[in-house]
This record gives C-alpha cells, sequence and structure tokens, in this order.
C-alpha cells in the first residue's frame, strides 16, 4: 500500500511539473534545452518543406572520427548527451539528428514513414555536414534504422553498434495481430503523464525509479498535452505500424561492416505482446536470446551482455555501457 501510495504521488507530482513544461514546450520542444546548441538541416521530401533538427558536438582535441547516434521511438535525440560528451573527450565528433516526427525535428501532418525513408534522411544529413563514413550507433527504434541505413550506405558506413535494438525478431511473422493506424492513433492520443510514466517504470527500470529518469518522461509527455498533439499523435501511429511492417532481421547477414551489439539482458520489449494470448506472451522479447542470435547470423560482430540492464544500458548504467562501446570504436581501422 505504502509503495503504492507512494507511487501515485510521484505520479501527480510529475504530471503538475509536465503541464508546466508543457505550456511552454509544444510538440517541437520550443524553450526545452539540449545538452549541446541545435541546428537545423532543411530539405525536401514528399513534396513538402521539412527541418531536422540536430547536435553536432565538436571532438576535444584532433578528430579520431565521427559518430551518428541514433534515437529511439519514445525519445529524441537529447538522451544521449552524456553519450555525446564522453565521446567528444575521446575524441569523436557527434551528430545527433532528431528524426522527422520526433523531438525537435518538424511533425508532418502527413508523411509515409518508412525505415528506408528515415535512414536516407539521416544520410543525406551526415553528406550535408561532409562526415565522410561514420560509427553508426542506433537504440531501440534507431537500431532498426541504423542497421538499414549500414544496409543501403555501406560506403557512409565506417561501423555499426546495435544498442538494446527493435528488430531482432519479426513480431508480424511470430503471430502478433497486426493493429490499424487507427487504432495506434487511438492509443496514442490516450496517453497521459501518468500512464507514461507507468510504463516506463515497468517496462524501462524493472519498477525502480531515479530522479535522473524525470527528464525522458517529463519530455515525452509535454506533447502530449500540447493542443498541437494528435499532429505528432498520427506521427507516432505511423511509426509503430513502420516497426511493426518493416523488420530487418531477415537482411543480418548481408551487413558488412563491422557491429558491436550491446544488449542488456533484463529487456524484454516486443511489440504487440498484449495482443497474444496470455500463455504465449514470454516467447517473446528475449533479449537474451535474439542478441546471440543476431550475433551468430551478422558477420563480423561483436556481442556484449550487461547483465541485469534493461532497455536503456546508456540511461541506467552509463559506466558500463560505454566502456566497451569505446573500445569498440577505438579498435576501428582508420578512424
Amino acid at each position: 500500500m505504502k509503495s503504492t501510495l507512494r507511487f501515485l504521488i510521484c505520479c501527480t507530482a510529475a504530471a503538475l511539473a509536465t503541464a508546466a513544461f508543457a505550456a511552454e514546450a509544444g510538440i517541437r520542444l520550443e524553450g526545452y534545452p539540449y545538452p549541446f546548441p541545435e541546428r537545423i538541416y532543411r530539405f525536401e521530401s514528399q513534396q513538402q518543406s521539412l527541418e531536422m533538427v540536430y547536435m553536432d558536438v565538436t571532438p576535444a582535441g584532433a578528430a579520431k572520427g565521427t559518430v551518428l547516434l541514433l534515437h529511439g521511438k519514445n525519445f529524441s535525440g537529447s538522451y544521449f548527451g552524456q553519450t555525446a560528451a564522453a565521446l567528444r573527450d575521446a575524441g569523436y565528433r557527434v551528430i545527433i539528428p532528431d528524426q522527422i516526427g520526433f523531438g525537435k525535428s518538424t511533425k508532418p501532418a502527413h508523411y509515409q514513414f518508412s525505415i528506408q525513408q528515415l535512414a536516407r534522411n539521416t544520410r543525406d544529413l551526415v553528406a550535408s555536414l561532409g562526415a565522410g563514413p561514420v560509427h553508426v550507433l542506433g537504440h531501440s527504434m534507431g537500431g532498426m534504422i541504423a542497421a538499414r541505413f549500414a544496409l543501403l550506405f555501406p560506403e557512409s558506413t565506417a561501423s555499426l553498434t546495435l544498442l538494446n535494438p527493435l528488430g531482432l525478431e519479426d513480431w508480424k511473422a511470430l503471430g502478433v495481430p497486426y493493429t490499424t493506424i487507427d487504432e495506434s492513433y487511438r492509443q496514442e492520443l490516450a496517453k497521459t503523464p501518468a500512464s507514461i510514466r507507468a510504463y516506463e517504470l515497468e517496462s524501462y527500470y524493472d519498477g525502480k525509479w531515479r530522479d535522473a529518469y524525470d527528464p525522458w518522461v517529463e519530455q515525452l509527455a509535454s506533447f502530449s498535452l500540447s493542443p498541437d498533439y494528435p499532429r505528432m499523435a498520427w506521427d507516432q501511429a505511423l511509426t509503430f505500424d513502420m516497426i511493426y511492417t518493416q523488420p530487418v532481421v531477415h537482411e543480418f547477414g548481408a551487413i558488412r561492416v563491422p557491429v558491436l551489439l550491446i544488449i542488456g539482458q533484463r529487456d524484454r520489449t516486443a511489440i504487440g505482446r498484449a495482443l497474444l494470448p496470455a500463455d504465449q506472451r514470454d516467447r517473446l522479447g528475449n533479449y537474451p536470446a535474439l542478441g546471440r542470435a543476431a550475433h551468430a547470423a551478422i558477420p563480423h560482430s561483436e556481442l556484449v551482455e550487461l547483465d541485469g540492464l534493461g532497455h536503456l544500458p546508456h540511461i541506467e548504467a552509463f559506466d558500463r555501457f560505454f566502456p566497451p562501446y569505446r573500445a569498440f570504436l577505438d579498435q576501428q581501422p582508420g578512424r
């Protein structure tokens, strides 16, 4: 009873703080500070003008290479702040975009979201900056985009790191029923700060909350409180459909660049698990098994297993995530 009451009090306090923040933020996080200066890449796509907001972090000393960090569906590039600072101090240039439909980037009213399209947008951004081959890291949904980036643009990819990525299994082929875009849209509109916090507490952090997690709830929840949220909710519904219908796991064998898999072993993320009968749900989202299967399928790959960590190793235990990641980068030829 005490733990439940404490959780409800925390949710109420978080909701009040989020409401105050949302009044200023809007669906492009206007007024929300990012860890590094923001820049804008303007481009034409699907007969409309779009803006991809990104951070471009200058390395300390002579550059060893360029790292591209790709965020997950429930986040923006801002949650890579600690990672980018450590990479900067290690001598790497760091590029961190917000994908179209996310963070501070444009939320289009109509866009055909595909992993291929987002990968191409990202490649075009990198090319506009003259960055050359980049070391790509993708987390969660960003892992699917990163894998597609490496498959489509191997000449632009120096290495690939998949950090608890989505797409290690094909949920559709494993029997997860299809959710229409209209139903996904209704689910997005129904989100509240309290429901978002409860989801992250259970799904990401194993029921153990720390104050350091608050910014990512507040940022995500602030969108739902904006009067313009229906437009972003539609984008979110389209990207959910993209994730479900466009698996990359079947093409892992075609990846030709060096690959590092960093897998938090507690993770059980699986799209649509709740739609399956209760006795079938546990067969999905087994990240220890999925990580090993991906390692076996991807040539030139290494696997780092982080016991006791969930879907966000770089947030939950940065000091365990970063050393093996930096060691992998530092050993790449021509960095």
